[in-house]
């Protein structure tokens, strides 16, 4: 058992990073079946291929309106989570990491919330607004649109980022995937005319960068004064990074907040009470004040910290 445990804790990003229900749900599962995959050879990538085809399956079951189709919904939804815990696990632990992981496993979850957005437009479009005798019709899917690109999207990209962003004080380059759209780019012009997926890859990545550096302008002053001033994070002063972990670390409920489980909690209740519409307003109200308050009080924090090393 001790084993197991201590498996569990190198398979965590970091403690500060993993949520309350990921830390005794979902990594303790994803880990079962990621020592499983790894002992039949199965390669993380493959996993994550499977989560795909379960987070559409989760999409096709949430368009039904009864209750075992949503109980069916959920369970693959809830797979299909396991999965992509698992394929990072398993990452992590055996060092098989590719550029198609990294590739498959940003789509992985666009791909199931898209499936999931379009099988609640067409659950709904045919029903009655409440409390109306008027059709939702094509309203609902402008509110999706509205909940998914304008909301749901900048909400994760943003928590990822910060999410990076704390890793990296806390552990390092080696322990962050933290990068910008600069170097991105710069490899992206690099690449071959033929090499088209790795060039397709650093394209949209550096551009996916640069929309998280053009909402956190504060983090860009105080992150480039910060390293003209230190060559490595690990050379800064312990203080300073520890007064921006300090900062950094009661926001990273937020991110969690922003990212899977939430999300996934509030689809289920409301498919299951046949409300679906309900959650695109989660979306665009409380989602979005979590996102506006968690961008302040992080932007405040860099502003802050920029005063000692410009």
């Amino acid at each position: 058992m001790s084993k197991f445990n201590d498996l569990l804790q190198a398979s965590f990003k970091s403690v500060d990073t993993e949520e309350w229900l990921d830390v005794h749900f979902t990594r303790p599962i994803g880990l079962v079946f990621a020592l499983l995959w790894n002992r039949l050879g199965v390669h993380p990538n493959v996993i994550t291929i499977l989560s795909i085809f379960l987070g559409v399956g989760a999409g096709v079951m949430f368009y039904y309106t009864d209750f075992v189709h949503n109980i069916l919904g959920v369970v693959l939804l809830m797979l299909a989570n396991f999965c992509d815990s698992t394929d990072g696990q398993m990452a992590r632990l055996t060092g098989k990491k590719t550029l198609v992981g990294r590739i498959l496993d940003g789509f992985s979850g666009d791909v199931w919330f898209f499936a999931i957005y379009v099988a609640i437009c067409l659950r709904l479009q045919g029903q009655q607004m409440p409390g109306t005798d008027i059709q939702w019709g094509v309203w609902i899917w402008l509110l999706a649109v509205v909940a998914g690109l304008f909301c749901h999207s900048p909400q994760s990209s943003l928590s990822d980022y910060y999410r990076q962003i704390h890793l990296y004080f806390l552990k390092g380059k080696a322990g962050s995937e933290l990068d910008n759209s600069a170097q991105q780019h710069a490899i992206y012009e690099s690449l071959a005319k033929r090499a088209l997926l790795a060039r397709t890859f650093y394209y949209n990545y550096s551009n996916y960068c640069k929309s998280q550096e053009r909402r956190t302008p504060r983090f860009q002053k105080f992150f480039s004064a910060f390293k003209v001033k230190y060559s490595n994070v690990e050379d800064a002063p312990d203080e300073l990074r520890k007064r921006f972990l300090d900062g950094s670390r009661p926001l990273m409920k937020y991110t969690n907040i922003l990212t899977f489980n939430v999300r996934a909690i509030c689809i289920y209740m409301t498919c299951l009470l046949n409300c679906p519409w309900i959650y695109l307003l989660i979306e665009m109200t409380v989602m979005n004040i979590l996102y506006v308050y968690m961008r302040k009080q992080h932007e405040a924090l860099c502003a802050s910290l920029s005063r000692e090393v410009l």
